[in-house]
């Protein structure tokens, strides 16, 4: 299968252009979007929010990613194979947590080109049939380059920033859950937040942190927006008080 990941968003008809090219190059090979509504421009945010989904499918699984406010410049168009999973993309750093966090990595350059490519459309003419090919078992169209970008941005393995927030209101952070105790603390905005489980374990209104259904750090608020409530948006820093074992 196919997965998108972009930051099109679904007013405008770029996500489906991109569709329409997949449906013509690779017809009877499923896509989904995961995600047509990434943050705009948020590059960072972005790549940590991606690497928490990359797990849920299985190997071979191509992902097409554009979070490209860089299209037409000297970035790279890039294929990368990470433990097994195909990315298309631009060499901008959309990509580097995944490779961080990964076992084995590959690269390439990308060089294919259409007969007619737009400066400032390559998610349509360059990354999509790429994606396309690379689901139909055809090889890389390009050149095999060394795994570490052009443009490594070296992040750390989680980010103390929120990376998305959803239409419910709940901020998604860049931390895994897998680093932190439930005992715990957070502050953001002035705001302390400790553990719950779940929603429903505090009452209604009551701001929390637990860990979301992909493995990732959430603030979230119970039947409210705590992002309207405390002033959240993509990027904000936050603080973690950690407790010793």
């Amino acid at each position: 299968m196919i997965v998108i990941v972009t930051d099109f968003g679904v007013r405008d008809p770029y996500l489906a252009q991109m569709q329409a090219v997949l449906v013509h190059e690779a017809p009877g090979i499923p896509f989904i979007t995961l995600f047509p509504e990434l943050p705009a421009y948020a590059v960072q945010a972005s790549a940590y929010l991606i690497a928490a989904y990359v797990m849920e499918f299985s190997a071979g699984t191509v992902f097409l990613g554009v979070v490209d406010p860089g299209v037409g410049t000297d970035r790279l168009p890039v294929v990368i194979e990470a433990d097994g999973r195909w990315f298309v993309g631009p060499d901008n750093g959309l990509f580097e947590v995944i490779k961080m966090r990964a076992e084995t990595v590959r690269q390439w350059r990308i060089d294919y080109r259409p007969a007619q490519c737009s400066d400032s459309f390559h998610g349509r003419d360059i990354f999509a049939p790429v994606a396309a090919r690379l689901a139909l078992g055809e090889p890389v169209p390009g050149v095999e380059m060394e795994a570490e970008s052009i443009s490594a941005q070296h992040w750390p393995q989680d980010l103390l920033r929120l990376v998305y927030c959803d239409h419910y209101g709940n901020a998604v952070t860049g931390l895994r859950g897998i680093m932190v105790s439930v005992s715990d603390r957070f502050q953001v905005k002035g705001q302390e937040l400790t553990y719950a489980r779940t929603f429903g374990e505090v009452p209604a209104r009551q701001a929390f942190w637990h860990i979301n259904a992909n493995g990732l750090v959430e603030f979230s608020m119970n039947q409210s927006d705590i992002t309207k409530t405390l002033g959240l948006t993509v990027g904000t820093e936050f603080q973690w008080g950690r407790t010793s074992n």
